[in-house]
């Protein structure tokens, strides 16, 4: 039997595929960062991804703390290519709650 095709809570939310999809980025210091891709939030005309930080310590599919990044480019396929840190913390915490309740059904929140 095939897995089912997972959803979020809200027409604004794209889950991944699959669970445990990573992608590799490179942080302000040239450092190489692996982070597992949790959902892509459509908030106004931005859209914004989240992911969570993960190594030896934490691989994949556990839990800890939520990384938000604001998608700055799409690809040729409209497939987010490009992200950065946002600066405002306003941002960060409405998109996040909203993230929140998109995935209620998929994650569990403290």
């Amino acid at each position: 039997m095939a897995d089912a095709i997972r959803t979020g809570s809200a027409p604004n939310f794209c889950p991944p595929a699959e669970e445990g999809i990573t992608f590799t980025f490179e942080d302000s210091n040239g450092d190489l960062v692996q982070l597992e891709f949790l959902g892509l939030l459509l908030h106004g005309d931005a859209r914004y991804g989240f992911f969570f930080q993960i190594d030896d310590y934490s691989p994949a599919l556990s839990s800890g703390e939520v990384i938000v990044l604001e998608v700055t480019e799409l690809d040729e396929d409209g497939q987010p290519y490009s992200f950065e840190f946002i600066e405002d913390e306003a941002v960060v915490r409405d998109v996040y709650e909203e993230f929140k309740v998109a995935t209620r059904d998929l994650y569990q929140f403290e």
